[in-house]
């Protein structure tokens, strides 16, 4: 397996090319950038579960602070914005 430097994650909607594109960075070059910003803590309320519905209220949380800014994607957003609840017996 190949071994890699601790590294932050960048999400940017292209809006003119309707993409998303996922940009790595040293997270030393970015604290400053992201210093005194908006930030969520969502680990915590999961305890530290990082299992599948997680993992789709992180993209929902992603999407929606893009939207923010970029409202022109909620045209393609069609996502379930709260948790989802398991059929019984899971």
């Amino acid at each position: 397996m190949a071994s890699h430097p601790p590294y932050s994650v960048v999400l940017t909607y292209n809006e003119d090319l309707q993409q998303l594109v996922v940009h790595t960075i040293d997270p030393k070059k970015l604290a400053p950038l992201v210093a005194g910003r908006m930030g969520v803590v969502m680990a915590d309320e999961h305890d530290f579960k990082l299992d599948d519905e997680f993992a789709r209220q992180l993209g929902v949380g992603m999407l929606s602070t893009i939207a923010l800014g970029q409202p022109d994607i909620k045209q393609y957003m069609t996502f379930t914005e709260g948790p989802i609840d398991k059929p019984s017996g899971q």
